[in-house]
């Protein structure tokens, strides 16, 4: 297990990378923001010393009469205006020097030697274009401002050098303090990260620990919900909702195993005590082999129906049931499965008509569909008394087909109702059924409700009450899609 494959430490990681881009992005945008602000105010500055000095300039030669040149001028308005960190030199056209003020900070003795070192340096400013510049001589960064100004017949150019150096140590200490704020930023960000994942995500690991306790001996049992309002409440209440499906599918299965067990243990013991009887007697007769040969058929025949269905559903519970579609009438299939038992309903003096309202064409599997008339006929028959009736009608309603199947039955209780497509389901108290009935093992009504399914229709208990039963079967025109 390596240290990222864990939630807590990448959600930790993620929010230490995302804060400290965002701090590395506002450290850069503060760092040039306020660079830029000092360069314009050092700039405004400039230009004010530069206006304040030409006008002096102007001034002291408005005094002198007759002057000669600027010189005069010149040196006046650099003796008036003596600042620390800000040099004015004052060059003719052809770059002589006119006036040069004196280097008063430490930064331009540093730099400078003497002036005369200083005046390539600002030839070569007053040469190029632009008005400010910035200026690195030797360890220190001036910035430099060029202008041209005349008075009468006489032309000059001023260039200002300003150290740079408080800015400079402004923005190291700025700079520094990005260094240990930031680190320690991410840090503690990282840290209370790393403490809030880890109580977000204590639910995920209460709930991880009591999932893996949970087996198929105690479906049971579920999760434990501590906020079913936010998201980690709601996958506890759906998976508690799992479980549910999941326990009574469970439910289901063992059911289901235990009466097939069970339906499948009474044929199985009548073969055998049959066929123990038979040949444990000898000297018996041509008619005694008969009749236990009957009985042995007759139950084989019901072995065999109930394999036969069980197979059945399983293949459609596994979804291996292929539908072979074909074009028919629903409505001749229908009178055709009433006509095929009558002979068995005539057996009990029961009446079976069937009513077509017209012509019924569909496309289905229609092997699957008389089977399930065949199932709802033959349940029709075993529940309803001698002298009844049953009734099979079909009619269109919108885009579907209606096939009712009425018996004259006892009808089943209500708090059976729900249950009687459940598999080996049999509602015994209220529709008798006896052994010469051909008692079925309860899952016609299962795969009857299963084809209809299948053909995207659906198969219900409309009415059940004393006078009789309703089932009806709706099914679409054409097969769905897919």
């Amino acid at each position: 297990m390596t240290v990222l494959s864990s939630v807590r430490i990448r959600l930790t990681l993620w929010y230490s990378g995302a804060m400290a881009l965002i701090l590395l992005l506002l450290a850069s945008t503060t760092f040039l923001y306020l660079r830029r602000n000092a360069a314009n105010r050092a700039d405004a500055q400039m230009v004010e010393l530069a206006d304040a000095f030409v006008n002096t300039v102007g001034a002291e030669l408005s005094e002198i009469r007759n002057p000669d040149g600027l010189d005069d001028g010149v040196q006046a308005a650099i003796s008036e205006h003596r600042f620390r960190d800000v040099t004015f030199v004052v060059l003719d056209p052809h770059g002589h020097l006119i006036g040069m003020s004196e280097r008063s900070s430490p930064d331009q003795r540093d730099a400078f030697s003497s002036q005369d070192d200083m005046l390539p340096v600002v030839t070569n400013l007053a040469g190029q274009s632009g008005r400010f510049h910035f200026v690195r001589i030797g360890r220190h960064l001036y910035r430099g401002y060029v202008r041209q100004f005349s008075f009468e017949n006489h032309q000059a150019t001023l260039v200002m050098l300003e150290s740079f150096s408080h800015q400079i140590d402004f923005l190291r200490t700025l700079q520094r303090a990005f260094a240990v704020v930031i680190p320690l930023t991410i840090l503690l960000v990282g840290a209370g990260a790393y403490l809030l994942t880890a109580r977000s995500l204590s639910p995920v690991v209460t709930m991880s620990a009591e999932a893996s306790r949970i087996g198929a001996d105690n479906l049971e049992s579920r999760l434990s919900a501590s906020n079913p309002k936010d998201e980690l409440g709601r996958l506890a209440i759906t998976f508690n909702g799992l479980l549910d499906r999941l326990s009574a599918s469970f439910d289901r299965q063992k059911r289901f195993v235990a009466d097939a067990s069970h339906e499948l243990r009474t044929p199985v013991a009548i073969l055998c005590g049959e066929t123990e009887v038979a040949l444990a007697k000898s000297g018996r007769s041509e008619q005694e082999y008969r009749d236990t040969l009957r009985i042995l058929n007759d139950e084989s025949r019901r072995l065999k129906r109930i394999v036969e269905d069980l197979f059945t559903l399983a293949r459609a519970d596994a979804g291996q049931y292929p539908l072979s579609y074909s074009d028919f009438y629903l409505d001749e299939l229908a009178a055709e499965c009433t006509k095929n038992v009558r002979t068995l309903a005539s057996a009990k003096r029961i009446k079976v008509c069937c009513d077509s309202g017209g012509e019924a064409p569909i496309r289905a599997d229609e092997t699957l569909v008389r089977r399930m008339l065949l199932n709802l006929l033959d349940n029709a028959i075993k529940y309803t008394p001698a002298g009844g009736s049953i009734s099979v009608s079909c009619h269109t309603k919108n885009d579907c087909y209606e096939l009712r199947i009425l018996d004259s039955g006892p009808g089943i209780p209500p708090e059976l109702q729900s249950r009687i497509f459940e598999r080996f389901f049999r509602a015994d108290k209220a529709r008798s059924r006896c052994e010469q009935d051909g008692g079925g093992a309860g899952l016609g009504l299962s795969i009857g409700s299963w084809i209809a399914r299948a053909h995207g229709g659906r198969l219900e208990l409309t009415k059940s009450d004393a006078l009789g039963t309703t089932f009806t079967a709706t099914l679409p025109q054409s097969p769905p899609p897919g």
